[in-house]
């Protein structure tokens, strides 16, 4: 039987040949982490490379995804389907091993990494998501939830403020499945970390609340073994491993120096590490013996065999349970609730209650709370403004985790990141509140849920000027047109309780991307609607108001604007001016409806088009064209009252009239 090091070292030539051949990539990481892995990999981890889904698997997140050789190496090796084909092509086109690991393109790939911090930040929520399954669908001697989540970081990740935000969130809740191994090799892409990043690591995660294991030799098999073995006894805490390693492991000349972090070694200098390792095969060759020591395929069958036998006497047992947990883990809605969510809606337009919309947002929570027990709500501090927060909810905190509700604190960045690794995870809906203008802050992590093409909802209040005396600082402009342009983003702005309500309906209903929901502070309107008109939201963009002749002029707008839009239209057809009002709620849904209705609610041959939002024009001009008008925010906005700044900045009906005259 090949040893630990030559079991580790097959990742290392795998990594570093891969690189090579690439011309491009990092080869060090994965030779200074490949002894944790093969520890990890080997002797700990739970998961069936014959089914990457099992939902009992441990999972493994590689926050510093710039190595992901490493990952894929462990992959390839442990018998998922990623042939060494697969590893030859790193980094080409269409080939399933991307610079980056990239979540739903490679077999076993849990989260799409590469932006540093957010990885450490998925594994939180997924530790977290983990906890509160088990709170939810564990009974006596059925433990149907139950594994750990890893985590490989590095200075990088420790370094970006992410890790800052979820590593004190999870001490405070005491994940203690979760286990992080800190790759302290000393080195970044500058050079030796010194200069930049002292702090004393150890001591901030003990005071996280982390359970905290130093001065590991991370090329030391014993060491490692005995560190994870101590790690899973503490279950009261998540665990930081530092390990202490050397990037490039196994090259002569690089090891130890940023010039192995990222980029090929040299054919010279891979044939020398060939030697330092004693490893004769060519490159992309894995000896069977190697192979045969990695393979895990049998040993996972056999794993998830075991607890499907489990849960087979769960499901005897508890067979509502086990139905409920299966249907949310495959994403399934209830089955009435589309029913329930038609007669939601008509009552809330028969209501015709005019509010805020986030207060319209909140009645939506309050409805869906009852009916999605995986809704899974949560809030940056700003539960009371965001309107988070419904009769049903109850707090996740260290102590319990059979809530629904998670208050992450001052951290739009990290809570935004969770919520991609409960997403991730499965069997949960996850929603979670800020400011529209704090959106900034979590703005990658929003984008990542994008990529990942993430059932999310962003909760996103105080949408424009409307928000008043907190001034500029506080009021989104841009915000609006930026979040729209976020490929797979559906963005909904609705202008009342109605159109919120649609907007929800959705967003629980969209499997494929993440939903941001633009929500007012101010009351607004609620406007009279047909049933078709109703139905017609769903499309993105509607006819609200319309002319019994051919209309001449379309006024269009979103939000709170959609009732100055109207006002102003009512005042054009009393002096027998035909006009049209489209409501746009949802600019990213209309542009995916086919021509012939684009066509229907917005005609080539109206060409006198306004259209009005209190945010960026930059998204309108595609509607309104080079012979139309948009009335926008020119600049930033002011501290007043918000009736002031809708004066002061051109939101009023005599100057929507002034621009239609001025067409």
């Amino acid at each position: 039987m090949p040893t630990h090091r030559q079991l580790a070292n097959a990742i290392r030539i795998l990594a570093m040949d891969a690189v090579q051949q690439a011309n491009s990539g990092h080869p060090g990481m994965p030779m200074g982490m490949a002894d944790i892995a093969e520890v990890l990999w080997n002797e700990f981890l739970q998961h069936n490379p014959e089914n990457p889904h099992w939902i009992n698997r441990d999972r493994f997140i590689l926050s510093n995804g710039h190595g992901s050789m490493l990952h894929y190496a462990l992959l390839h090796l442990s018998g998922y389907d990623l042939p060494i084909s697969e590893l030859k092509n790193f980094r080409q086109l269409n080939s399933k091993t991307p610079g980056h690991p990239e979540y739903g393109h490679t077999p076993g790939i849990e989260t799409t990494t590469g932006p540093l911090g957010q990885g450490v930040a998925n594994a939180v929520g997924m530790a977290l998501a983990e906890k509160i399954l088990a709170a939810h669908f564990n009974r006596d001697t059925f433990n149907i939830i139950d594994h750990h989540t890893y985590v490989f970081l590095g200075d990088g990740c420790l370094m970006e403020g992410i890790s800052h935000e979820a590593c004190s969130l999870a001490g405070t809740l005491g994940l203690g499945k979760l286990i992080a191994f800190w790759d302290d090799n000393n080195i970044s892409i500058d050079g030796e970390v010194e200069g930049w990043f002292t702090d004393n690591t150890p001591a901030r995660f003990k005071a996280y609340h982390w359970h905290v294991i130093a001065d590991v030799d991370g090329h030391d098999h014993d060491a490692l073994k005995q560190a994870i073995s101590e790690a899973q006894k503490v279950t009261d805490k998540p665990t930081l491993i530092c390990c202490k390693t050397t990037i490039g492991f196994g090259s002569p000349n690089k090891q130890g120096k940023e010039s192995s972090h990222g980029a090929p070694l040299g054919k010279e200098e891979i044939a020398l590490v060939r030697q330092q390792l004693a490893w004769d095969a060519p490159a992309f060759v894995i000896p069977e013996e190697i192979y045969a020591g990695w393979d895990a395929s049998v040993q996972g069958e056999e794993r998830e065999a075991k607890w499907d036998d489990k849960f087979a006497r769960y499901a005897k047992q508890y067979p509502e349970l086990a139905e409920e947990l299966s249907r949310r883990l495959a994403g399934e809605l209830p089955v009435a609730l589309a029913s329930s969510l038609r007669d939601f809606v008509q009552a809330a337009s028969d209501k015709a209650e005019n509010v805020a919309t986030r207060k319209a947002s909140q009645h939506c929570i309050e409805f869906l709370g009852k009916q999605l027990p995986e809704l899974l709500g949560g809030s940056a501090d700003l539960a009371g403004s965001n309107l988070t927060l419904w009769s049903g909810s109850q707090p996740i905190t260290h102590d319990d985790f059979t809530g629904n509700y998670i208050h992450y604190g001052v951290r739009e960045f990290a809570m935004a990141a969770m919520m991609n690794g409960i997403a991730l995870y499965g069997g949960f809906i996850p929603y979670g509140g800020t400011f529209l203008i704090f959106s900034d802050y979590a703005r990658n992590a929003i984008r990542m849920s994008a990529l990942m093409k993430q059932r999310i909802i962003y909760v996103l209040t105080h949408d424009s000027i409307g928000l008043g005396e907190d001034g500029p600082t506080h009021q989104p402009v841009e915000h609006v047109a930026s979040l729209r342009l976020i490929p797979n983003m559906s963005l909904w702005r609705p202008c009342d309780t109605v159109e919120t309500a649609i907007a929800w309906q959705a967003a629980v209903e969209h499997e494929t991307g993440p939903t941001c929901l633009a929500l007012s502070r101010q009351g607004l309107r609620c406007e009279p609607r047909s049933s078709q008109q109703i139905e017609a939201i769903k499309r993105g963009a509607y006819i609200l108001l319309d002319s019994k002749q051919t209309p001449e002029i379309i006024l269009m707008a979103s939000g709170s604007e959609v009732g100055l839009a109207i006002d102003a239209a009512k005042q054009l057809q009393a002096n027998g001016t035909p006009v049209r009002v489209v409501s746009m709620p949802n600019c990213n849904l209309f542009d995916a409806q086919d021509s012939d209705y684009q066509q229907h609610v917005l005609p080539n041959a109206i060409t006198k088009r306004v259209a009005i939002e209190a945010g960026s024009s930059e998204t309108w001009y595609r509607y309104v064209g080079l012979q139309g008008k948009i009335i926008a925010m020119p600049s930033f906005g002011e501290s007043a009252p918000a009736e002031q700044l809708f004066t002061q900045f051109g939101f009023t009906v005599d100057h929507v009239l002034a621009t239609i005259a001025a067409l």
